[in-house]
This record gives C-alpha cells, sequence and structure tokens, in this order.
C-alpha cells in the first residue's frame, strides 16, 4: 500500500470496503454529484475516517469522481463508500440529465473535468 503525506490510513484500501465491490445500496455513477443531509452532518461524530471525510466535503456539491481524487482512493472503492453513505440518509444524489443516448451531457462531463484538474 502507497502512503501519501498526511495521509493517515494505515490499512489496505479494500479494507475500508470490507472487500466488497459492489455497496450495500445502489451503485452511483461516478458523475452523480453529492450532497451531505442533515442526518450525515449529525452523524459526523460517529463516522470512520473516510466516511467522515466524505460527508464533511460534501456539504457542498462534489461528483463521486471529486471525492475518489480527493480520498486518493480508486474510482470503485469511492463509490462504494459514497453508495453506502447514500444508502444510509447521510448522502442526496443529484444525477444528470441524460442525452438521448443514455449519457451525461459533455457540458457536464467538461466541469467535472475541470473540477478534477483543479484538484490534482
Amino acid at each position: 500500500m502507497t502512503r501519501l503525506d498526511g495521509d493517515p490510513r494505515v490499512v489496505p484500501v479494500y479494507a475500508l470496503t470490507r472487500g466488497r465491490t459492489r455497496s450495500v445500496g445502489r451503485d452511483l455513477p461516478w458523475e452523480s454529484m453529492i450532497t451531505t443531509t442533515s442526518v450525515g452532518v449529525e452523524s459526523l461524530p460517529k463516522l470512520r475516517f473516510e466516511q467522515a471525510h466524505i460527508v464533511g466535503m460534501c456539504q457542498r456539491p462534489l461528483s463521486v469522481a471529486e471525492v475518489a481524487v480527493e480520498l486518493h482512493l480508486p474510482l470503485g472503492v469511492a463509490r462504494i463508500l459514497v453508495s453506502d453513505l447514500y444508502a444510509d440518509g447521510m448522502l442526496v444524489v443529484h444525477r444528470p440529465l441524460l442525452t438521448r443516448a443514455g449519457r451525461p451531457d459533455s457540458e457536464i462531463l467538461e466541469r467535472l473535468l475541470a473540477g478534477l484538474k483543479a484538484r490534482l
């Protein structure tokens, strides 16, 4: 496992999901925007480090991909953590409007790319 400066994580990332590759709830697309609920804010003192960090960060809208970048996690692990928090009522998911092809509009993807670049 690679540790980044200031990263308090001492376990491998797969342990964060208990080895799961699917969330307990619904798997969310990486471009989904998420925000914290009042339940999430109230639960902050009881949450594990990564969960608390996600709930704290999402007091302003962020995408699942941005959460992965911010926490230095693989996208799949971030999706599971976010989906679990959503299933527990701690996050609200704002899904983007899709094109006829079932994909997010290019404008949304460009904004996400800009947000990701800003975090790197």
